[in-house]
């Protein structure tokens, strides 16, 4: 017998190794790993590294096999690794009704097991009595399985396996939005069960989907039949909500080592340099001990001070495993493997010495990974003295297989047994690299020759869908309906794809089926769907960021992306093409758009090079026959390919003279729509003022005043009535106005005059909204049909359309939406809601936004993508609120579906269609800047749509200079792109100028420099009434105050700030804001760091309801935060009420003033004697500064001698005992 070589005697040790400790443990009947000798269940996860090994020694086996022993070798450890994972499979495939259900339901108790038994496969504890929701292992299991088949593996059998494997595929493809409970099993680290989202969850779901994609189950002696589809942007929406975490793990859980299985070996998921980095060196700093890492800060497992007896913790007691937590040799084994891939040897050397000396040898001097190293009861004291100092001892399982198995694999690698490429035959790893530009093509296709010809004429030559044929070009629903036919399978019970939804990435190839080749356009244009299409500039800028957005995320795809346009009728504007589609259009010409590169060409010139996917799955299969297309399919499609791009008729209301008698009628109607709104800009009940010197202030604690109660409804002003109660009458008026004088003493400089014209607009406003009395039972008088008769033949005759809504949305108010209005069209009855719809469209024509907005929420059209547009903000970690503060504020916290979502709108605001419609629209703008711009979000935790809303007709009101009630109108009467680059302005808080446009539709631009004049450029008739009394103001007057208003009501907080408030808390009894006080317990329970602690903080602070007091008050917790980082006191005491400090501050301020002489001594410094008092005690400010503070102190710059920090910190001093009075004192303001 030759002799062996040196490597193949190496190789034999390492075999017996594997033998002793790994294989030795297979169950003979189904493959699958035991937990230990006393555990007989089987984790998924656990069995799935602990036979990493195994593969990685076949694969070393293979290069060497010198001598057919080895060849035996190496097929007896591919064969273990091969029962392995069909042990698995079976176990998974006995639950198909489960992965049946998940689809649908999501729900925890529906999901696959995470472990079964290891002698028959068979689930070992019922739903509800375990975490079993854990994408991680689900997906972690086909990320191996992909990668095992690319290395030569036959793992998978018969085409009923494959429908499976494409069924757990959907399984995990919405990880990005479904809470689970992870890799440890425990959910939020309280450990009471409840499942949170998981970074290492989305990061191996993200991973899976990659590699699964396009791979061929059978290997090379597959068909189309065994291929797995995996839709790109289900992966691509893992990817941005993964790197949005990172570096944290979930909302309890700060950091977590798991973590470096996700930025390494074996997911390889983050495709960001610097972030694999970031997140890497996050977990050594804080994690990293003499014995391993610890899983995560405050994990009790194991830890001599957790209650064996119980499963969860109490919230007090997470505090006590600081610094006692057990720490995990494990994570050195991934470090091993991390370093090598990245071939870095010094580390790898480092990393195998530490490991080394944690090892435990066995009798017979094999090197074994233990579980966990914990401190022993009798050193805990000293541990937490000094922590890293005493020694620990093993506890736990030992050898733990998941850590030996990646132990032999770390030590193949450095011994040059294997090469990193064959342990990641996909290459995963070489995500992180820089890659080539990509090159966007772009197609556009003309509905027809009129419409060809039109763009002719300005020099766009295109081709018709006649033209491109036989390449047919359908809408994306298309591609979705065909989606669905994926994974069917009628013998296992598996219905196909579940989600509806189809992205750009997907759409951007290029599909084939036998021997036809379609092309779909984008979801977001199927024209069917939205107003918002109907905006040619809000299409034009989605359309460049969709480009930029292929740029970025094009990725692990060959060939071009290929964006396929229709220029339909639809979108012509009278007739003519709009500027904003030529001016794109010229730009794809020049071949590049916004520093994206593009090609623009006809749809058979770019066959070559466009990305192609073949839609194999279609055939039935089932039934036998391959080669032919599914039945159903056969009719969808024919049914399909005639009418995809078809027009729609619109109703016409027939136009003639208005007649004089229809006069009296029609003025009971007007402004039926106005009364409805809900946005108040006024200074009525809203802590957010402008600058008028007259306006009623009060302290959110406080009562509402008694006029607002008269009203019953919370959120509507005096101003605006809602059907239903009618204004009230004017002897009530004269009371009411009589209260307001009593309550607010007035300067009786202004009082008099200022008091006439405020009651002259109040009555000019009950002119103008008469009273309607509502005819509930019909049946009681005739003259409701009279009237009704009479409304209808003068809507017949009105040509202006928002004379002919009000008089729809009284009959609606009164008659109801299916009310029949005796009209006839074309046989049909005529009902209410058709004339709407033809309202709708006409609006739509003519582009007068609010009476669209508004009649498309009375028709209850919802935007298609606002479910997931609260998912998409959701996900990264931000929560939504709607309605207006502070009676009204609904916060949403968990993806809802669309109905239940659009209801909690509709109950936020009443009665108010438009305000409702508007918030819808903003919540889908947000979702697109989180999307690209996830920079404008950093620090804000909850989205107000409510005061977004309000700040953006503040900032109307500032920037035209005119009344809340005009400015809200302005508002709602911006056309949707124009109020997305509104909402853009203030997100970034850039300075916006307003220009005019044709037809009264307003255009925000931005200022360049900031010497550019805030006045608008638009006159709205002469200031009257209350417009009169807002003094203009000079350019630089007011800047600071704009800014504290924006970044209170965006929720926009100091870098660090939650972390560093934790601090002060942790030295003090409670902080107390607005009436909420923050316990000190919640630094027992939360870590600095963690976001449920920062949602804490936040809620607190949400309590008050003007932004720009909310900010003075964030800067009180800062110099707060100072006081504690620079340890100038050991505590602060008691609890501390942070408004008392503003108020002090603002009392120094005002000292101040009077000896300087500065601008607040015409307002709040100005009374030296004891009017002062009365006036504090009234809560009406000359200034009109919301919550009692003067006007010029939100507009001081933070820092110099009179900036806000200095007054905080004096405050400081004054108002807290444990800081020294007198003395030399340090004080350094950052």
């Amino acid at each position: 017998m030759r002799s062996r070589s040196n490597s193949g005697v190496r190789l034999d040790y390492y075999q017996r190794i594997v033998h002793r400790l790994i294989l030795a443990h297979q169950e003979p009947v189904t493959g699958l790993f035991p937990a230990s000798n006393v555990n007989s269940h089987a984790w998924i996860r656990d069995n799935v590294y602990c036979i990493l090994a195994v593969w990685g020694l076949s694969m070393a086996y293979k290069k060497i096999a010198d001598q057919d022993e080895d060849r035996a070798k190496c097929y007896e450890l591919e064969q273990s690794c091969v029962k392995l994972m069909r042990g698995l499979l079976m176990a998974m495939m006995n639950q198909k009704d489960k992965v049946e259900k998940f689809k649908m339901t999501q729900s925890p108790f529906d999901s696959l097991h995470a472990k079964y038994s290891s002698k028959n496969g068979l689930p070992v504890v019922a739903d509800n009595e375990w975490g079993h929701l854990q994408i991680d292992a689900v997906s972690l299991y086909l990320l191996i399985l992909a990668q095992m088949t690319a290395s030569g593996l036959q793992i998978v059998f018969s085409l009923d396996e494959v429908s499976f494997i494409q069924n757990l595929v959907f399984y995990i493809e919405s990880a990005y939005s479904i809470p689970d409970y992870g890799i440890w099993e425990r959910g939020d680290k309280t450990n009471h069960g409840e499942p949170e989202l998981n970074a290492s969850s989305i990061g191996m779901a993200k991973a899976a989907l990659e590699a699964m994609n396009e791979l061929d189950l059978f290997g090379a002696r597959g068909g189309p039949a065994s291929v797995i589809h995996v839709l790109a942007d289900e992966a691509h929406k893992c990817q941005a909500v993964l790197q949005s975490m990172l570096p944290r793990e979930s909302n309890s859980k700060e950091l977590d080592s798991g973590l470096l299985c996700v930025i390494g070996f074996p997911a390889f998921a983050v495709d960001d340099a610097q972030l694999i980095h970031n997140t890497k060196d996050a977990i050594l700093s804080r994690l990293q001990g003499k014995y391993g890492c610890k899983r995560f800060l405050r994990d009790g497992y194991r830890t001599p001070k957790e209650d064996p007896t119980r499963l969860y913790y109490e919230r007090w007691e997470l505090r006590m495993f600081e610094n006692i937590e057990c720490e995990w040799p494990l994570f050195y084994c991934y470090l091993i493997l991390f370093h090598a891939f990245q071939n870095d040897k010094r580390a790898v050397q480092d990393y195998a010495d530490r490991l080394e000396k944690i090892m435990v040898r066995s009798e017979d001097g094999i090197l074994l990974v233990p579980e966990s190293y914990a401190v022993p009861q009798e050193l805990v004291g000293n541990e937490y003295q000094k922590p890293g100092s005493q020694p620990r001892e093993v506890v736990g399982r030992c050898p733990f297989l998941w850590g030996q198995s990646l132990f032999i694999l770390g030590r193949l690698l450095q011994e040059g047994f294997l090469a990193v490429g064959e342990l990641d035959p996909l290459n995963r790893r070489l995500g992180a690299q820089k890659k080539p530009d990509v090159v966007v093509q772009v197609v556009i296709i003309a509905e027809d020759n009129e419409i060809r010809d039109k763009l002719a004429e300005h020099d766009l030559h295109v081709q018709t869908i006649a033209e491109v044929a036989p390449i047919e070009v359908q809408p994306a629903r298309v591609l979705s309906h065909l989606y669905t036919y994926l994974g069917r399978n009628r013998k296992l019970g598996l219905t196909g794809r579940k989600s509806r939804d189809v992205g750009i990435l997907s759409t951007s190839k290029l599909y084939s089926l036998k021997d036809r080749i379609f092309a779909f356009t984008p979801q977001h244009i199927d024209y069917e769907e939205y107003y918002t299409t109907r905006d040619p500039d809000l299409l034009a800028s989605n359309f460049t960021t969709n480009l930029a957005f292929l740029t970025n995320n094009w990725r692990h795809m060959l060939g071009r992306p290929t964006i396929t346009l229709m220029a339909t009728h639809y979108m012509l504007d009278q007739d003519k093409i709009p500027l904003a589609m030529i001016q794109t259009m010229r730009k794809l010409k020049s071949g590049y758009i916004n520093g994206t590169r593009v090609m623009l060409g006809n749809l058979k010139d770019f066959l070559n090079t466009s990305a192609i996917t073949d839609l194999s799955f279609l055939g039935s299969t089932e039934d036998g026959y391959p080669d032919r297309l599914h039945p159903d399919v056969q009719t969808y499609l024919d049914e399909h390919l005639l009418r995809s791009f078809s027009n729609r008729s619109t109703m016409n209301l027939r136009g003639g003279q208005l007649r004089p008698r229809h006069l009296r009628r029609r003025m009971s109607c007007k402004g039926a729509i106005k009364k409805t709104r809900s946005i108040n800009v006024d200074s009525d009940n809203l802590g957010m003022e402008g600058p008028t010197p007259l306006t009623e202030r009060r302290l959110s604690s406080i009562v509402p005043p008694p006029w607002l109660q008269a009203n019953k409804q919370g959120h509507v002003s005096v101003f605006a009535t809602t059907p239903e109660e009618g204004p009230t009458s004017p002897p009530q008026l004269g009371g009411e106005l009589g209260l307001r004088e009593n309550i607010y003493p007035v300067d009786p400089l202004h009082s008099r005059s200022a008091m006439d014209r405020r009651s002259e607009f109040v009555r000019q406003q009950e002119i103008t909204v008469p009273k309607i009395l509502i005819q509930r039972h019909r049946a009681e008088t005739n003259f409701a049909d009279t009237e009704v008769e009479e409304l209808i033949a003068m809507l017949r005759e009105t040509e202006n359309l928002d004379d002919q809504g009000d008089i729809l949305q009284y009959l609606v108010d009164t008659q109801g939406l299916d009310f029949n209005t005796g009209m006839l069209e074309e046989g049909r009855v005529v009902t209410v809601r058709d004339l709407l719809k033809g309202l709708y469209e006409k609006a739509c024509q003519q582009k007068l936004w609010g009476l669209v907005r508004h009649t498309a929420g009375m028709l209850g059209k919802r935007v298609e993508d606002l479910g997931k547009a609260v998912t998409d903000l959701l996900v990264r970690q931000k929560q939504v609120t709607v309605g207006m503060p502070p009676n009204n504020e609904h916060t949403i916290t968990a993806p809802l579906p669309e109905v239940e979502l659009r209801q909690l709108i509709h109950d936020a605001y009443g009665d108010d269609e438009s305000t409702a419609m508007l918030t819808q629209e903003l919540m889908v703008y947000l979702a697109m800047f989180i999307r690209t711009e996830p920079q404008l979000f950093h620090e804000m935790l909850r989205l107000r749509v409510g005061l977004i809303i309000q700040v953006m007709a503040k900032e109307l009101s500032r920037t035209l200079n005119c009344g809340g009630e005009a400015a809200s109108e302005h508002l709602l009467n911006l056309s949707p792109f124009e109020m997305k680059n509104l909402l853009y302005h203030i997100l970034s808080g850039k300075e916006f100028a307003v220009s005019s446009v044709a037809r009264g539709n307003l255009s925000i631009v931005s200022c360049k420099s900031s010497r550019v004049s805030k006045k608008s450029q638009i006159g709205l008739g002469d200031p009257e009434g209350e417009d009169a009394l807002i003094a203009t103001i000079d350019d630089r007057q007011g800047q600071w105050l704009r800014r504290r208003r924006l970044d209170g009501a965006l929720n926009r907080v100091p870098r660090d700030f939650y972390s560093r408030v934790w601090t002060v808390l942790e030295r003090c009894q409670g902080l107390a804001i607005e009436g909420r006080v923050l316990q000190q317990s919640l630094t027992q329970e939360m870590t600095p760091g963690e976001l449920k602690f920062a949602l804490e903080v936040e809620t607190a602070l949400n309590q008050i309801p003007q932004p720009e007091y909310r900010q003075l008050v964030v800067e009180a917790l800062m110099v707060l935060t100072l006081v504690t980082e620079h340890n100038m006191v050991p505590s602060l005491g008691d609890i501390i009420y942070v408004e008392h400090l503003v108020h002090k501050a603002n009392q120094l301020f005002l000292e101040d003033q009077r000896k300087v002489q500065g601008d607040a001594t015409l307002c709040c410094a100005k009374l030296k004697d004891g009017k002062e008092q009365q006036q504090a005690a009234s809560g009406m400010l000359l200034c009109g500064g919301a919550a009692y503070i003067c006007q010029h102190l939100y507009d001081s710059a933070p820092s110099g001698s009179y900036g806000t920090m200095t007054y905080m910190s004096r405050a400081v001093a004054l108002v807290l005992d444990c800081v020294p009075k007198h003395g030399e004192m340090e004080c350094a303001i950052s």
